[in-house]
């Protein structure tokens, strides 16, 4: 299949797909007369997983080692674990950040009167760091 059609099959921009292409995550099963990448099945299930693995948040590095550890029949299912766990904690810290800034957020709106008046407690504290 093209690139429209592979990328349409795994719901990823055409720039997207190339890109996958270019930093190695998939490999274009050949080439057409003129020039033109082709890919296969195999590609598309790829292209698939790395959508989902970033959907998931996933980088491409780490999805570029889950790759690698969904081709190996060899692997041991506990280095799958070690990544989705250490991008768990990653997650979880992020959502630590989140919360307090929802927090600080809330307490600013609701210090702030909106009103007419031209004094601002938002802007107060954004000037103070």
């Amino acid at each position: 299949m093209n690139i429209g059609e592979i990328s349409k099959r795994a719901d990823l921009p055409v720039k997207t797909v190339r890109y996958y292409a270019d930093v190695g995550l998939v490999k274009p099963s050949g080439r057409t007369e003129a020039g033109y990448r082709t890919y296969d099945g195999k590609t598309l299930r790829k292209l698939i997983f790395v959508r989902r693995a970033r959907a998931m948040g996933f980088s491409v590095e780490e999805c570029r080692k889950l790759l690698g550890l969904f081709e190996d029949q060899s692997r041991a299912s506990s280095e799958v674990r070690n990544i989705a766990k250490q991008h768990l904690l990653e997650v979880d810290a992020k959502l630590a950040e989140l919360k307090k800034l929802q927090k600080e957020l809330s307490l600013l709106v609701s210090s702030c009167n909106g009103d007419d008046r031209p004094d601002c407690p938002i802007l107060d504290a954004l000037e103070r760091g």
